[in-house]
């Protein structure tokens, strides 16, 4: 029954003595912020115009949950065992303790959980701001649903992923509190909210999101799910990326955060795991959907979502749209096949203000991630390197990335500044054309 708890081995032996962390006196430490979006979980029922055999609604199981006696010394010895044996590929000797606070601390850091400190509440529980006096500093507070067992799994994955992966495009968890029946998970307070906030529904007085930095986000979260993928020991599946779980600082930095459906990937010579289908409607995989088989190519195609709605500024389901429009990747395929319609997705509040050679890429990236067959989806780390260029703004406001060719090689006669910048412009025009010409062939194979 362990094994549905989506944790690592070493993690999982850990856990039943660990336990004890959550009993009536004890506290406990972990990571992160965004409260999830309320349709989490187990997917729901498509709306009747949609497929019906292409989804999988397994009910879902109740876990026990095996209380122990309290013991100091050995739910120490737990949590440094896991730190010392779990490994990630950037800093896997840099796990960070995460703080214990009390109950009394956080309902004094959010005023007794005051309804204008709410920033934001879905199937997990509420999140607030707070403010830590001892530290100074401005957190987010979730607290979780005490009536619901899913919210209970969650918050352990959650504390037990996040206490174990660090990188700057995912959220930093600082604390934990598990008093009692009380569980809440304090993370670092993300000013500007989430990309949901300022991309999707947007009031009329809000200012759209100017193209680069849109692409500048979307960089940073493929970028954290490459160190998810690519990075960690062993590999780690998302399995929620969506735009209300990419969350801003003050300078539209992204951070991938909610990680409590978080799942270890496959190892050794297994291609995938098996789970119950978990996840936001519109988002999931088609083959998870169908079977359960659970990749690192499944947040590809999350991730691939997010982008269009990052370029298109439109929800990947909204019933108010007319019925052909309802849901994004179906209305969006047809456009995909033909160069020549690309400018049809563009969203109409940017007014057309973006490179059009920027968003021809963008597009085509997009389509390469959401292919039906996920075979042919490209690697995360594939679609770092193109947004990588995608994503640099033609007056040099942003850094070329560090992955760039360069062309100046030691040795070589130096190159002019204005020779160089059309060298690279050369040489990023090239690796995205070669990216769009793989991605239109193989949609055009999986299309017969």
């Amino acid at each position: 029954m362990i094994r549905e708890w989506c944790l690592p081995w070493n993690i999982k032996a850990a856990t039943m003595s660990c336990f004890s962390c959550f009993s009536s006196h004890e506290r406990g430490a972990s990571k992160k912020y965004n409260s999830g979006s309320k349709n989490r979980g187990p997917l729901p029922a498509p709306p009747s115009h949609i497929d019906p055999h292409r989804w999988s609604h397994p009910q879902p199981r109740p876990l026990p949950v095996h209380h122990q006696p309290r013991h100091e010394n050995t739910r120490k010895t737990t949590l440094e065992a896991t730190n010392n044996n779990a490994t990630n590929g950037e800093g896997g000797d840099k796990n960070i303790a995460a703080q214990i606070f009390t109950f009394r601390e956080l309902a004094s850091a959010t005023k007794n959980f005051r309804q204008e400190y709410l920033l934001g509440e879905g199937g997990f529980g509420r999140v607030y701001r707070g403010h830590l006096d001892k530290t100074d500093q401005l957190v987010a507070v979730k607290q979780l649903d005490r009536n619901g067992l899913q919210g209970n799994r969650e918050f352990l994955v959650e504390v037990l992923m996040l206490s174990l992966l660090h990188h700057e495009n995912l959220v930093n968890l600082i604390g934990y509190c598990a008093d009692g029946e009380q569980r809440l998970l304090v993370y670092e307070y993300m000013p500007l909210g989430s990309l949901e906030d300022h991309l999707l529904d947007l009031p009329p007085n809000q200012q759209p999101l100017p193209w680069f930095t849109r692409m500048k986000i979307a960089l940073h979260a493929a970028k954290g799910l490459e160190y998810l993928h690519e990075k960690a020991n062993p590999p780690v599946i998302y399995r929620d990326l969506k735009s209300s779980n990419i969350l801003l600082d003050k300078e539209y930095n992204a951070k991938l955060s909610d990680f409590g459906l978080a799942k270890l990937g496959p190892t050794g010579d297994k291609s995938h795991v098996s789970t119950r289908v978990m996840g936001t409607y519109g988002y999931c995989a088609p083959e998870y959907q169908r079977t359960g088989q659970l990749t690192v190519k499944s947040d590809v195609y999350s991730f691939g979502v997010v982008l269009l709605e990052i370029i298109t500024g439109k929800r990947v389901i909204d019933t108010r749209r007319k019925h052909e429009q309802q849901n994004l990747v179906t209305w969006a395929e047809p456009i995909l096949k033909d160069t020549s319609r690309f400018s049809e997705l563009g969203d109409p509040l940017l007014k057309g203000e973006f490179p059009k050679k920027c968003f021809n890429q963008a597009v085509a990236v997009a389509a390469m991630c959401i292919q039906e067959d996920a075979d042919v989806r490209p690697l995360i780390s594939d679609v770092v390197t193109a947004l990588s260029y995608v994503g640099v703004e033609p007056d040099g406001g942003s850094d070329p990335p560090d992955s760039a060719p360069s062309p100046h090689v030691i040795g070589s006669p130096k190159i002019h500044d204005h020779d160089q910048s059309e060298i690279m412009a050369k040489e990023r025009e090239k690796a995205v054309a070669e990216a769009i010409a793989w991605g239109s062939m193989s949609r055009n194979n999986s299309g017969h």
